[in-house]
């Protein structure tokens, strides 16, 4: 992998939300998903965001569900992860795991 393309934390947390979702992935569930597991209020608009720079790099890929009465006619927006979006993951996660072999941290 080249230099811009491992993921920054919050890319990763997105990226796992996705997967604990599946089908049922779009913004408010990621974003309950997210500050849940790790106790993060995260804005909504930082969730999008990061979702659509994702989606750029083709990691990540959307879909417009049917519009509802219950959000105005509009409809959600699905997300789902792709192949390279779990490879770059993997990526990550190995290279952390690589940079933290063989430390032993005192003083915490």
């Amino acid at each position: 992998m080249g230099k811009g393309d491992f993921l920054g934390e919050f890319e990763q947390l997105l990226l796992v939300a996705l997967i604990r979702l599946g089908p049922n992935a779009y913004g408010v569930p990621i974003r309950q998903e997210i500050s849940k597991r790790t106790g993060r209020e995260v804005p909504i608009g930082q969730v999008y965001a990061t979702l659509d720079r994702l989606e750029r790099k083709g990691y990540v890929s959307s879909r417009l569900g049917e519009p509802t009465p219950e959000r105005g006619g509009r409809a959600k927006r699905y997300f789902q992860i792709e192949a390279p979006g779990i490879r770059a993951f993997n990526a990550s996660q190995q290279m952390m795991a690589r940079m933290a072999e063989g430390l032993v941290v005192m003083g915490a």
